[in-house]
Formats: structure tokens, sequence, C-alpha cells
């Protein structure tokens, strides 16, 4: 009664037994072994893929990078100006006469009250001699009236004289003292005389050549047209003369105003690489130019060993805007594009950016940064070439670090504000 249902499952199994009589043993494992090496192959091939896929792409370049220096900076306007004396004197005689005596050297510096020539004194003794006599004899003369009007005014009776009389001898007294007061002045005058033909030196300073040797006869008379002796100028303290614009001059008036000390100036002459002549300024003029819109400004400096001479060109530097926090790169990390300057920046993930910035002085060899930069940012300060904003780099730490020492860096067209800075102390 089963039969049917056996011989069903015997018809199931039949394509597994044929199977299995298709493929012995030896063979399946034969082929086993092929499919296994098909797999190493292609495992082999995919890694050598890898390593060739890795071998073509280059090394991220490297860069240095660091964030902007910050410091305090003081930044300070250029000028051009010229030495001048502080008090200049033309040397002339009081009395004419010969000069007979010399008592400097061309160019030494004087004392004021220091004798410098000697005019012929002989004519002037003389002459204050006579009026010494004629005040002498005029106090004889009033000594005389007065003995006279004395002896008469106290008589009375008839010893007592006319009143006439008695006004005469009162006009005499007053005569005689008025002729003593003139014999006076003369003998004054006289020996002012004597007193000049000493030509002393009115100011402390530099003198000039003697324009007249010993032997030669000067004039004294009229004054200002008398014979020219020498100059001095008075070389301690000096001024410092230059031209200014209108921006400067309302400063200068701004800080009058609110009465804050004069501003500090710095000269350097032109064979001087630091500015070591300080000063202050002095004096701004009443008026501005109206061609050139400038004003004439001075300052007066400390010359105690006489080495500044008017005339001097200088280079001064006035300070802007006092102490400001600055940022400071390399020079070098600032890069043109077309009409704009810009910085190159790495960010977390590696990314180099251009910034645009606006530049500023250089100071101790590096470039100030008046805007475009923040303290965290890292700064390309290397390897400049490998750097190109959008690319990706690897970066290594650097520093920025300010030269004290370096020399200023001459004005360029992008510093129209403040030609130079310097690290405040």
């Amino acid at each position: 009664m089963n039969f049917p249902a056996k011989i069903e499952t015997q018809a199931q199994d039949a394509p597994e037994a044929t199977a299995k009589r298709r493929w012995p043993f030896g063979m399946r494992t034969t082929a086993v072994g092929a499919i296994a090496l098909v797999l190493v192959a292609g495992a082999g091939w995919a890694l050598l893929d890898q390593d060739n896929t890795a071998a073509a792409m280059p090394p991220l370049p490297s860069v240095q990078a660091a964030h902007p220096l910050v410091r305090d900076v003081t930044e300070w306007d250029d000028y051009i100006g010229r030495f001048a004396p502080s008090k200049t004197v033309e040397v002339r005689p009081r009395v004419s006469g010969a000069i007979t005596r010399i008592y400097f050297r061309d160019g030494d510096t004087v004392r004021k009250g220091q004798p410098l020539f000697q005019v012929d004194p002989r004519p002037y003794r003389a002459a204050l001699a006579g009026a010494q006599a004629d005040v002498a004899s005029a106090q004889s003369a009033l000594a005389l009236a007065k003995s006279d009007y004395d002896r008469v005014a106290g008589l009375t009776g008839d010893e007592a004289v006319a009143a006439s009389e008695i006004d005469q001898l009162r006009t005499r007294v007053r005569s005689a003292t008025a002729a003593l007061a003139a014999a006076q002045a003369r003998r004054r005058e006289r020996a002012l005389d004597m007193e000049f033909t000493t030509v002393r030196a009115p100011i402390s300073g530099k003198i000039s050549d003697r324009r007249v040797d010993a032997g030669n006869l000067v004039s004294g008379d009229n004054n200002a047209n008398a014979t020219l002796l020498t100059t001095i100028n008075a070389v301690n303290p000096i001024y410092f003369t230059f031209d200014a614009s209108e921006a400067l001059f309302l400063k200068t008036q701004r800080d009058r105003a609110e009465s804050k000390t004069p501003a500090a100036v710095q000269v350097r002459l032109q064979d001087e690489a630091d500015y070591r002549w300080k000063g202050k300024l002095d004096f701004t003029d009443n008026g501005l130019d109206p061609r050139s819109g400038t004003i004439r400004v001075r300052a007066v400096l400390a010359n105690p060993d006489g080495f500044l001479t008017p005339g001097m060109f200088g280079n001064m530097r006035l300070a802007d805007s006092g102490t400001v926090k600055a940022m400071l790169v390399p020079d070098d990390a600032i890069q043109s594009d077309q009409a704009r300057k810009i910085v190159l920046t790495v960010g977390k993930d590696g990314m180099v950016a251009a910034k645009p910035v606006e530049l500023g002085p250089m100071i101790g060899g590096l470039r100030v940064i008046r805007a475009g930069l923040t303290a965290k940012d890292r700064v390309v300060i290397s390897n400049y070439q490998a750097a190109v904003a959008g690319s990706k780099v690897a970066t290594r730490r650097g520093q920025i670090i300010a030269d004290p020492h370096a020399a200023p860096a001459p004005t360029g067209p992008s510093e129209p504000v403040a030609a130079q800075a310097t690290l405040a102390n």
C-alpha cells in the first residue's frame, strides 16, 4: 500500500545522486582549489592596486604657520626739516676806531660777556677824563653858588640885601646844579664809550669767523649801519623747523586746548640710521600757507655739545597717535593680488585661505597689519610657493620674532599715514 510514496521519494533524490555520480571526490577538490587560487589572486591584485594608488598621490606640502605677533608700538609721521639757531646775533661795534686786538678764534664757542674785539680805547679814555674834569668844575661852581646864597639868605635888618639879589643867587644855585647834572651825564656817556671799546659777546653760542682783522678801522655810527664784525648763533637748545600739514596743526591746537604735554619728536641726521636726537614741539606759525596748505612748525632739541649746527637737514618723526596694540607679520608673508595685499592663513583643517589686509609701517623687520587679521589667525611664514589659496597643506608650528635692531624701512606707497614705527618700551 506504501509503494508509490517510496517511489516518489526516490525520484526526488535522483538528481542529487546523479550529481554525486558526475563529480567524483578528486574532481571536487581540484575545483575548490582553483576557486581559492582565483580569490587569492584577486585579493593580491586589489592590494597591489591600492599600493599603486597611494604611490601616485604626492604628500601634502609642509609650511610653517604662526599667530601674528601682538606688541605695543608707537607710530610716527615723517618730516624733513632743517636745524636753526635758537638765537642769532650780528656783532657790531658801538664806537668807531681801530681794532687793536681779537680775543677769540674763528668757530669758538663763546660765553655771554666774553671779550671778542678791542677798539683803540685811547681817544675815549681822554674824552672820559675831560668829562670827569667838567664834572669837577661843575661841582665847584655849585658849591660857590650855594655858599653865596646861604650867606645872604639869613641876613636881616640893616645887613639884609634886596630881594632881587637873593633871587639871582638862588638862580645861580639852580643853574650850577643843572650844569653839574649835565656834566655827570656826559661823564656817563664817555664812560659808556670807554666800556664799548671792548666788544663783548651779547649771547652764548658758537661764533663765526671774524670779518675784520686787527688794524682795521671800524664804524660804530648809525647803529645798524655799523661795521659787521662777526655773528653768533645760540645752538643749545637748537630749533628744528619743518612744514606740516593742516591735520598736524589741528592736532596741536586740540592738544593745547586740552593742556596736553607737547608732542615728542625724534630726529636723525643724513648719515645716521637711528633717531638719536630727542625733542618736543615748541611753536606753530600763526597761519597756513594758502598755496601749499602747510604750516611752519618748530621743535626744540637739546644740543649740549654743540654737535648740531644750524642749516643741517634732518629726518624727523612725530608721534602720530601714541602707543597702540599692533599685529606684526613678516614682510615676506604679504603677497599682492592685483591692487590689494593679502596674507595666507591656514585653518584647523589645513586649508589655505587668502585674507586681504591693510598694511602699516615696518618695525623690527616686521610689517604692521592695521586691519584684516585677528590674533587667532595662523599665518603662513615659510614655503610661500607651496601654499595656494584653496589647497590643503601640512603645518608645522613657527614663531614670529621682532628684531629691535633692524634698520627702519624707507617710506613706501603702502604707508601714506605713518612712515615709521617703534616698539614701545
